[in-house]
């Protein structure tokens, strides 16, 4: 057990820090996954006690290693397999970001007229149509 050897980008994806192994790898290649300050490939074989500082589109992290994972688990297995070390710093960051979170929905009431609002608009205006 102690000669084995997992990717990063497959460590990362089976602690659900990544929800695809594809998104793990492309953060790893785009340079947002660090280890000791550079940037990894995501080939990198993982070992336990090294720390990475992970930038997802949700968060930052600040994590290291306790334990290997080779399959994808329920999150409360997940993280007993890593420590939570981002700092008080990154984690306010962290609320502010998830607060303004925009869901692509429009807000009630707004947008485009509904038909009854535009023949409204059309009697006050005294257009014909």
């Amino acid at each position: 057990m102690e000669n084995e050897k997992l990717r990063l980008d497959k460590y990362l994806w089976a602690i659900r820090i990544f929800k695809t192994r594809t998104l793990a790898t492309k953060a790893c290649e785009e340079g947002k996954v660090k280890w000791n300050g550079n940037n990894v490939k995501p080939a990198k074989a993982v070992g336990i006690g090294e720390r990475y500082d992970i930038k997802t589109p949700e968060r930052k992290w600040t994590i290291e290693v306790t334990g290997l994972l080779h399959n994808r688990a329920a999150y409360p297995e997940a993280i007993k397999n890593y420590v939570d070390l981002t700092s008080e710093e990154d984690k306010q960051l962290n609320k502010v970001i998830s607060s303004s979170f925009y869901t692509g929905k429009r807000l009630s009431k707004t947008g485009r007229p509904t038909k009854k609002q535009r023949r409204d608009l059309n009697d006050l205006l005294g257009n014909e149509e």
